[in-house]
């Protein structure tokens, strides 16, 4: 549930980061999208043993867990100071509503096709950030923007045989990350990634840990179960890590055109796990969506255009 943009890092506030290794940079990133979609792929083998809210709630307490063990001690202020808590709040929540929301699509719908679908949310943050954040959107946008809604409707299409109350949710959460982006850009200037990460986690354990006593279930997890379990915790804040790591040594326009890569880990899992195989018109859509993409990459090499008044 990640489309290769780092919380507080964003791609969009590198113009303060300098690139020292970016071929260790190039490798962090996709050991990042390959735990992404770990992540993804083990919430989908659980959700079909589990309820998804508890589900969530244990990946966002295992990460909370992490982050105060291994940082609290060194980096306790850059962790909980912000000076935009309302803005901070309402993107750890965007978050919330995006991790259910793809949680339950991929209860209902394969993984590839589910991610597919949250990969459009790249092209929508475009095509909000010239309303909401005063940047140019321009023919290359645009061009970007519909040829990814073109990719998803190949997937989505009629008779497609997804279900359409998974689809419904992955759009809510391709919205909702969205949101989620957009707001991380907003704040990428006056927040620590430390912080956003920490206020995130924060959030998440506790919205998902006052819900998750309504849907814990008789069954008692066996001891893979446990293991995958805590391994969420793990793929979402490594992944992270590794996000930031990566952008800290290679420029976002470099690694903006890998995100896609992702699209082919979640493929494969989807076809080592569950034997599934995406259909040739699920292919085409998902390609059509990663050239949108690379095309959206494309355009961010140029400098915004700031709306005067």
């Amino acid at each position: 549930m990640h489309t290769g943009i780092p919380p507080g890092i964003s791609g969009w506030d590198t113009a303060r980061m300098t690139a020292h290794h970016p071929l260790r940079g190039v490798l962090s990133f996709m050991a990042g999208l390959f735990l992404f979609a770990c992540l993804d792929t083990t919430i989908k083998y659980l959700s079909a043993r589990y309820q998804v809210p508890a589900i969530i709630a244990v990946r966002y307490l295992v990460n909370l867990a992490l982050m105060t063990a291994l940082l609290a001690r060194t980096h306790g202020r850059e962790m909980v100071v912000i000076r935009r808590p309302a803005w901070v709040l309402g993107r750890a929540l965007a978050l919330c509503l995006a991790s259910i929301s793809m949680g339950l699509a991929l209860q209902r719908m394969p993984v590839a096709e589910t991610s597919a679908i949250l990969f459009f949310a790249p092209v929508v943050v475009i095509l909000a950030a010239g309303p909401l954040l005063g940047e140019r959107v321009g023919a290359i946008g645009y061009l970007a923007a519909a040829l990814g809604f073109v990719g998803v409707l190949f997937i989505v299409r009629p008779g497609g045989g997804l279900d359409p109350l998974g689809i419904g949710f992955a759009a809510m959460g391709m919205l909702a990350t969205s949101a989620y982006q957009l707001l991380s850009r907003h704040l990428a200037s006056s927040e620590t990634t430390l912080a956003l990460l920490f206020y995130t986690a924060l959030t998440g354990t506790v919205v998902f840990g006052l819900a998750a006593p309504w849907f814990i279930s008789d069954r008692a997890p066996s001891g893979l179960e446990i293991l995958l379990l805590l391994s969420l915790g793990v793929y979402g804040g490594l992944g992270h890590f590794l996000f930031t790591a990566a952008y800290r040594e290679t420029a976002a326009s470099v690694l903006a055109s890998m995100n896609y890569m992702q699209l082919l880990f979640v493929g494969l899992l989807g076809w080592l796990v569950f034997a599934h195989v995406p259909d040739a018109l699920s292919l085409t859509g998902m390609a059509i969506i990663a050239l949108s993409g690379v095309i959206a990459a494309a355009r961010s090499r140029r400098p915004p255009v700031k709306r005067t008044v």
